[in-house]
């Protein structure tokens, strides 16, 4: 699972990289980076298949554009690559509403004789990389519509495997237009899906308190000393 991740640059870094811009009045209503512990229901940066040219905020937990509840997109902050054609809720949005989600880094637990050690994953090839995701719009019976997002996961590489069983879809960045491009049938998206290599990417152990969804600054971006017995794992 995917559940904590940062995008620590400001809006103008990321216009430049993707060549794309947001909307005034989004900057104005959110303007929320950097976020250096960006958790399920925050809203986040992602650009849709439906509106290339723009950078659009939106939050973090799929609902489904049938759900009766917003509550379930508590349940659906990431979508397992190898089930996206069979499940009803992620069927609808990989065939029509594919999305990419910038980060520059995201975190994971490891299960340790002491307990559950989070570590900061990053790209080394790219400051800002993207992960695959899925969006959906839902209407409410009042109030406005809400756009929300998942992030696909799929089994991990070889440096992720030492930490936790599961990764997020990173992106090349030669990929990341081809996921929005909807010339290309879902299966066939789908299968552009691999672990991104391990040689690519470092972890690195960091403060538990970015288990606290209130803590939010760079101090936890910052690598801390393991306990020596667990000094070994990532040299």
């Amino acid at each position: 699972m995917c559940g904590r991740s940062s995008l620590t640059v400001i809006e103008k870094e990321l216009e430049k990289r993707f060549n794309s811009t947001f909307y005034s009045e989004d900057l104005e209503r959110y303007n929320p980076l950097p976020n250096y512990n960006v958790a399920p229901t925050h809203m986040h940066p992602v650009i849709t298949n439906e509106d290339q040219d723009h950078l659009q905020f939106y939050r973090w937990g799929l609902i489904p554009f049938w759900a009766k509840d917003e509550k379930v997109g508590y349940k659906m902050i990431n979508a397992r690559k190898e089930t996206l054609l069979e499940k009803t809720t992620f069927k609808n949005a990989v065939n029509k509403k594919r999305c990419i989600v910038p980060l520059d880094g995201f975190y994971e637990w490891k299960k340790t004789a002491t307990g559950k050690q989070p570590y900061r994953i990053v790209t080394t090839n790219t400051e800002v990389f993207c992960v695959a995701g899925l969006w959906e719009r839902w209407s409410p019976k009042e109030g406005e519509d809400i756009f929300s997002f998942t992030i696909i996961t799929q089994a991990p590489n070889d440096l992720m495997a030492e930490i936790h069983n599961r990764m997020p879809a990173i992106l090349s960045p030669d990929q990341e237009r081809d996921w929005l491009d909807m010339s290309i049938p879902a299966a066939e998206a789908i299968e552009m899906l691999a672990p991104y290599p391990d040689e690519l990417m470092r972890a690195y152990p960091v403060s538990t308190r970015i288990g606290n969804v209130r803590e939010n600054d760079e101090g936890l971006l910052d690598e801390v000393e393991l306990p020596k017995k667990n000094n070994d794992l990532f040299g």
